[in-house]
């Protein structure tokens, strides 16, 4: 806000198609900010709903659970990249993507180098609108410039090359790799949206570029964080993006797409070494609570 135009009212959707209130019908090219993967009504999911709500449509996690959530991890950590065994369902692409930015600083101070307090990330990408997340967004092109100065101060690295489907060498990912050896004794995680970055100018990179940061990542032993929240569930040909170049991350943030729409719900995934090791805080002025996220 506020609107440029004056906003246009729907008052029904179906497949693909959104009717407005004159009784013009138009395709949804955006599907609800690419959430509405499977489209509006659709039969399967409105049948799920109503018979979700036949028992609750909700309960906290504080000290409770229930089947659905359950089984809902379950098949995520079934479908998810390899080694992502843990799940942290939060309340959207942006919360979950603090959650994950949390997870890999308790990670850093799990292993001893609470020294390690920074993200590094490229230019060009986009991880919501949320403090921790305006820190990661690009800081020139993206919409958060305002901020500068109030927002942890991050690591860019170049915008990410060659096109996806060009040959990829060295010399594409040669000044991330000189920043993260040269800062690694400070850098907590990195943070990417793999293969394509959205919000960004819709930018499809090389597989074979992700593939490299992932190499690097276990060179320096820092955490990659992949932000798979417009990515996640088939929306660049492969179930997740970081499928394209058969690499898991140690963490991972999905959305969007999680709920087809119907809700504004999100997960941060994490691998076993990640959630042990940041449970594993020091004692004392930082006591050992699990992980402070509600």
């Amino acid at each position: 806000m506020p609107a440029v135009v004056d906003p246009i009212v729907v008052t029904s959707a179906r497949g693909v198609r959104l009717t407005l209130s004159d009784g013009t019908e138009v395709i949804d090219g955006m599907s609800s900010w690419w959430a509405a993967i499977h489209g509006y009504r659709h039969p399967v999911l409105d049948e799920a709903v109503r018979s979700q709500l036949g028992d609750m449509a909700h309960v906290m996690f504080g000290g409770v659970t229930h089947h659905p959530a359950v089984e809902l991890a379950e098949t995520l950590v079934d479908i998810a990249p390899a080694g992502l065994e843990h799940v942290f369902l939060a309340d959207s692409g942006s919360v979950s993507v603090e959650v994950a930015i949390k997870m890999a600083l308790q990670y850093a101070r799990g292993v001893g180098r609470s020294e390690r307090t920074r993200l590094l990330t490229v230019r060009g990408g986009y991880h919501g609108d949320t403090l921790g997340c305006m820190s990661v967004c690009d800081p020139v092109n993206g919409m958060h410039s305002m901020f500068t100065g109030m927002l942890p101060e991050q690591i860019f690295a170049p915008v990410p090359s060659p096109n996806f489907g060009e040959k990829f060498d060295d010399s594409h990912v040669a000044e991330f790799a000189d920043l993260l050896a040269a800062r690694s004794a400070e850098i907590a995680a990195v943070i990417i949206e793999p293969v394509v970055q959205g919000a960004g100018g819709m930018r499809f990179y090389s597989s074979d570029y992700l593939r490299a940061v992932r190499r690097l990542c276990d060179e320096h032993e820092v955490p990659l964080i992949a932000d798979e929240i417009a990515t996640g569930f088939g929306r660049s040909g492969e179930l997740f993006g970081c499928d394209h170049a058969d690499v898991s991350p140690d963490i991972m943030c999905a959305g969007k797409a999680l709920t087809g729409g119907y809700l504004t719900m999100a997960a941060a995934f994490r691998a076993s070494p990640v959630h042990h090791a940041a449970l594993r805080i020091e004692r004392g002025r930082h006591p050992n609570r699990g992980f402070g996220h509600g």
